[in-house]
């Protein structure tokens, strides 16, 4: 099976690319659409190499060995009356219409089945659209760089990407698109919102969004999407040190270390790790980066399967580095998703860090591709708990200071949360 996490969605930038989130890769299920011509080594789990064509190519997928067993308490009766109906009755009206054939309706069928359990992540995908959502998540895309999920059911902007296309024309987290190209996306699907959104470099796109209830039409043009993984800071007036994090990719962990040890340097005792607009990524990264401030063995994140089967526990691997007496805020808002929900949760619910700023996205599920009849069917299998067992998926990780940002504060280019964060560091209040 084919670890998906919809907490690692669809990058809007050129193909809804879930992102793998699983250990080796988590899918980020709601639709990771970079749509931007990003090499989606975020979602996908890559190999150490960081081939895209490697991690796909280690993916497990079930075989044929599903039980085709009937379930004896399901009644078909109305559904072959239903399709027997059909083939008696219908017309066809237009004159390029054609009738499905006998497969085009199983398929059909089976996308039903699956959208009845309500989840937006857990869809059948025909064989042509499952070659299509193969390609997207091993390749490289045009497109505008932003993530998008349904949030009740309405098509989201999660946060678009640190200097893509689609944060120069405007794009905020948190923005709903209500038409893509002047199409309604009314029950519209992931899926389909991420082939529309995606195109080739060059050309445009044109995004109606509602944003605190007003209309917004915001044009923009796909590129290949190049984003910068980290920044980091230290500022001598106030003694605070920054780390910002925009994407948690297979080099993340890395790059992390790198900025930690030169906040090590500084002796500074007062950080800011900033997880504002992080989409998420790399499970592993995560993991690794949460371990500098957790003892060995302290729990990180869970998945939990339902009862279905075990619950697997990811743990800190004990770095426990952090300069002792050192304060620690980690600032987030409704752009902070997937990996950057499980980072904070975990620092939060530890009492190591401060969260200040927003309400967190909440996105939080697993999700496994499996084979059928040529076709692929994407099912949600786990949920993700923080270690005091908050559900993240439609919860978010509610930050212990609320500050907003406001379009003023935007225009006016403060940030009251950066401000409140050095505020606290430095009066403990």
């Amino acid at each position: 099976m084919l670890g998906l996490m919809d907490d690692d969605i669809a990058t809007v930038a050129a193909a809804h690319v879930p992102r793998f989130l699983r250990r080796s890769f988590v899918l980020h299920a709601a639709a990771y659409l970079v749509v931007a011509a990003v090499f989606f080594s975020i979602g996908v789990g890559l190999a150490d190499n960081g081939s895209v064509a490697a991690a796909v190519a280690q993916v497990p997928i079930i075989g044929n060995g599903l039980n085709p067993t009937p379930d004896p308490s399901a009644d078909l009766t109305d559904f072959w009356e239903a399709w027997n109906a059909l083939q008696s009755n219908y017309v066809i009206t237009h004159a390029s219409s054609t009738l499905p054939s006998v497969q085009a309706r199983i398929y059909g069928a089976i996308q039903g089945l699956a959208a009845s359990y309500g989840d937006p992540y857990t869809v059948f995908f025909p064989p042509t659209q499952a070659k299509a959502f193969s390609e997207n998540i091993s390749g490289s895309f045009a497109g505008v760089g932003m993530e998008i999920d349904l949030k009740n059911n309405i098509l989201t902007v999660v946060a678009p990407l640190k200097g893509s296309p689609a944060e120069k024309a405007g794009v905020k987290a948190g923005d709903q698109i209500a038409a893509i190209n002047s199409r309604s996306t009314q029950g519209m699907s992931l899926d389909a919102a991420v082939n529309a959104i995606r195109g080739a470099v060059g050309t445009t796109v044109n995004l109606s969004v509602v944003r605190d209830g007003t209309p917004i039409s915001i044009k923009v043009t796909r590129e290949t999407i190049q984003v910068p993984e980290t920044s980091d800071g230290y500022d001598a007036k106030t003694g605070v040190y920054h780390i910002a994090l925009y994407e948690f990719t297979s080099n993340s962990a890395q790059l992390f270390d790198q900025a930690f040890n030169r906040f090590k340097a500084t002796g500074s005792k007062k950080l800011v790790i900033d997880l504002r607009g992080n989409p998420g990524g790399y499970l592993d990264a995560a993991v690794d980066i949460a371990s500098h401030f957790l003892p060995k063995g302290a729990t990180i994140v869970t998945e939990d399967f339902g009862g279905k089967q075990s619950k697997q526990i990811y743990t800190s691997l004990g770095y426990d580095d952090v300069p002792p007496g050192t304060k620690i805020v980690v600032l987030v808002d409704g752009g902070s998703a997937s990996a950057a929900e499980i980072l904070s949760g975990a620092l939060k619910d530890h009492h190591v860090a401060t969260l200040i700023g927003e309400k967190t996205f909440g996105k939080g599920s697993v999700q496994t591709l499996i084979p059928i009849g040529g076709g692929e069917l994407k099912v949600t299998i786990a949920r993700w708990l923080t270690p005091n067992g908050t559900w993240i998926m439609g919860n978010g990780i509610t930050p212990d200071i609320t500050v907003p940002y406001t379009a003023a504060d935007a225009k006016a280019g403060t940030d009251p949360q950066m401000q409140r964060a050095i505020q606290f560091l430095t009066t403990g209040k």
